[in-house]
């Protein structure tokens, strides 16, 4: 996909809202600032009147809405997804401003699909989902009241973008992207492998996949990269399987009676 207007690659990721108003209210801003992709992760309650009567003629954007089982179908087929946090996280992703955030985004969405992703109304963002994300954006607010409501947050990112349309372009590309499906798989892959050889105990992982997933959301993976990688995790399985085969019947001890 790779559309004139940038804008048209941005997906905003409600996840586990719990007010139908704001997904509605959330809609209406999108569509001020001419965001059409809204996907919706588990609901607690969609679609409902009170999300039609706030989106305020937003049908386009609201009745498209797409719902998901879980942040990986959301997430499915972008390339950067940006998580919307106020917390302080233990061993945070890059963190951007939302003015800077809006660009490296727009940046991405020349070419590919990207996302931004808003959490539950009361607790935001849990850290298993900030770790499938690639950044982090803060919006700057007052640090003695800096909660916002959801739809707020939304129309404020939403505006940064639109506003960021005229500065951005489009960034090097010397690979194609991996993709958030490509990403996962690697992070899968080598979790398998550090538990095989020994090096990961899953008793007590404490926050190695973490640290790692927080190390390649810096390096931007490409597919080609990707590959690599786990052609190198292929033939590290392949060599740890080959050292726990047991010997087979044709290498056994000759008998007694071929012995000089």
């Amino acid at each position: 996909m790779n559309p004139d207007d940038p804008l048209d690659n941005v997906r905003v990721v409600l996840s586990h809202t719990s007010h139908p108003g704001n997904i509605g209210a959330a809609a209406r801003a999108m569509k001020t600032m001419g965001l059409d992709s809204l996907y919706l992760v588990n609901p607690k309650s969609f679609p409902d009147k009170e999300a039609e009567r706030r989106a305020a003629g937003a049908w386009s954007v609201l009745n498209n809405a797409k719902v998901c089982r879980d942040l990986d179908e959301a997430l499915s087929g972008t390339v950067l997804a940006a998580a919307i946090t106020a917390r302080h996280r233990d061993l945070s992703h890059e963190i951007f401003d939302a003015r800077g955030g809006a660009l490296e985004l727009l940046g991405h969405a020349r070419q590919n699909p990207v996302a931004l992703v808003f959490g539950t109304e009361m607790s935001g963002l849990t850290t298993s989902e900030v770790s499938k994300c690639q950044i982090i954006l803060h919006i700057p607010a007052n640090p003695e009241y800096s909660s916002l409501n959801l739809a707020s947050a939304v129309q404020l990112m939403a505006y940064e973008l639109r506003m960021a349309l005229p500065s951005i372009e489009p960034l090097p590309t010397v690979g194609v992207p991996a993709g958030f499906e490509e990403i996962e798989l690697l992070y899968h892959h080598l979790e398998r492998v550090a538990i095989n050889s020994g090096f990961l105990d899953p008793q007590e992982p404490k926050r190695l996949m973490q640290r790692i997933r927080r190390m390649f959301a810096r390096a931007r993976l490409e597919k080609e990269e990707v590959n690599i990688l786990r052609g190198m995790l292929g033939a590290c399985e392949k060599q740890v399987q080959a050292a726990h085969q047991p010997m087979s019947s044709n290498a056994s001890t000759a008998s007694p009676g071929h012995l000089d």
